[in-house]
């Protein structure tokens, strides 16, 4: 077979279990169930960051975040780190991005040859952001997310309608051109949703109110000391039944609004002719809570902040409607596409292919990852504390560390929703301690709290300068705040 094309679908802060091939009984996800039933499906694929930019980065790169000093949303990705679009280039792909990257720093390719549409953030922390109008804050984890849900329109939406246009147009004129020319392309589809603000387009409301559920799971009286502090800072330690019906409710319709553009893509892939030629990949950078245990957005080690959905789909290659239980994460996808491509493997990486795993469900694997949370005491969100945090997943088991509270550990073949932490019992202080070798064996806590208090002495500074200077932002896509909207 000749070299497939690779079309990327990525979305922003996407609950695995949010959709009808993971399960879910009321979102609606045609586009997104139809990839599973065409090929396959991974139900335990973690991220290496509950938290954007350090998840996405350490995708490009395949690296932990501690291994690339880019932990929060304003750390800056070497450019001179080789990426999966570096590698894909190399091979001789024609390597486009349309959308979201949530790359910070002056590199806003990381390897891609073109971007027709960029981020609505600038470039530079610092540097004049656009106002989401009345939705200000609404994006950020804040109480405001959830005091202002519901109903109406935000420029999240409209992006993403523009960035599906823009993809629309690519695929049917550069695409086709490109292998006409004997060229196969490797097109990222970066896309917003459903990333808060939790608020959708009246009509997608509509489908589903009356109809989500409220979470299943409510804070517990021995809650983690982590998790309880993080509620009480964060302000969702009141949130109203109301606040989190309208929130799920908008969560819904955002997802479905997300998949009629994966459908509409892939339309315009099949449209071109290209449709069995390309390794379709649909994943997100990390997952939300939405209201679970009483958590909001990211940020924590439970399954619904860090899993991931991921559907593979190409014919003749792929088997159609099979699910795979391997332990994966993003930094394995990189390698994975660039397998499957024929490209070289990056170097010096963390992340391995698990191409053989998608095409066989026997192929050998090392069944276990990992994922960090490292932030320091300065963005707002954080309570003013710096916390180093890490997480391995190993066959069923899963261990979670904390610079300052208890670990948790959890069994989830018996209890998959994480209900019943065993890290105090004696009878599972060998499995505890085997975990924590492994988890323990390249981290240094102490390390990282210096290395990220340097890296802020530098980054306050470029700060202080993109504030004073305002430097051009480049790949920006510009909105008006007057099209956020709550109804």
């Amino acid at each position: 077979m000749k070299r497939p094309n690779i079309l990327f679908l990525f979305s922003d802060q996407h609950n695995q279990k949010m959709s009808g091939c993971y399960g879910d009984k009321v979102v609606q996800t045609p586009n997104i169930d139809r990839l599973a039933a065409e090929g396959v499906r991974f139900d335990n694929a973690y991220c290496p960051s509950p938290i954007c930019v350090p998840s996405r980065m350490a995708m490009l790169t395949a690296r932990w975040p501690s291994r690339q000093d880019c932990w929060v949303n304003d750390d800056i990705l070497r450019s001179d780190l080789p990426t999966w679009l570096h590698a894909a280039g190399a091979k001789g792909y024609q390597t486009t991005l349309i959308g979201r990257l949530h790359a910070i720093g002056p590199d806003q390719l990381h390897g891609y040859g073109d971007r027709p549409v960029g981020d609505h953030s600038p470039n530079w922390p610092g540097g004049a952001r656009q106002s989401l109008g009345v939705l200000e804050g609404t994006n950020d984890p804040t109480p405001e997310s959830l005091e202002k849900a519901g109903a109406g329109y935000s420029a999240y939406q409209e992006k993403d309608e523009d960035v599906t246009t823009a993809a629309e147009s690519w695929l049917k004129n550069e695409a086709l051109a490109l292998n006409s020319a004997g060229k196969p392309f490797c097109l990222t589809v970066g896309l917003m949703l459903p990333h808060p603000p939790y608020v959708v387009d009246q009509e997608a409301y509509k489908i589903y109110e009356g109809m989500v559920p409220p979470p299943e799971q409510k804070p517990v009286d021995d809650e983690h000391e982590f998790h309880a502090w993080w509620r009480k800072d964060r302000g969702i330690d009141t949130v109203t039944p109301e606040q989190t019906d309208r929130a799920r409710t908008a969560y819904c319709g955002l997802v479905h609004r997300m998949d009629e553009m994966i459908g509409r893509v892939l339309d315009a892939l099949e449209e071109a002719g290209l449709l069995d030629d390309t390794l379709i990949v649909y994943a997100s950078d990390h997952g939300d809570h939405l209201g679970e245990r009483g958590l909001w957005w990211k940020h924590t080690f439970f399954d619904e902040s860090v899993k991931v959905p991921l559907v593979m789909r190409l014919p003749g290659v792929l088997p159609a409607g099979e699910v795979r239980k391997q332990v994966v994460n993003l930094v394995d996808l990189s390698q994975t596409m660039l397998e499957a491509m024929g490209a070289s493997q990056l170097p010096h990486a963390n992340g391995k292919s698990f191409w053989d795993v998608a095409k066989t469900p026997s192929a050998p694997w090392l069944n276990e990852t990992f994922s960090e949370y490292c932030t320091d005491p300065v963005p707002h969100w954080t309570g003013a504390r710096a916390v180093q945090q890490r997480m391995i997943r190993a066959d069923n088991w899963k261990l979670c560390i904390y610079d300052s509270e208890a670990p948790q550990l959890f069994d989830l073949e018996n209890d998959p929703l994480e209900t019943t932490d065993l890290a105090a019992l004696p009878e599972h202080r060998e499995k505890l301690e085997a975990l924590m070798q492994k988890l323990t064996q390249d981290w240094n806590p102490q390390d990282i709290v210096e290395r990220m208090k340097t890296r802020r002495i530098e980054k306050d500074l470029l700060l202080e300068w993109a504030k004073n200077v305002q430097p051009v932002s480049s790949h920006i896509w510009t909105f008006s705040p007057g099209i956020n909207r709550l109804e």
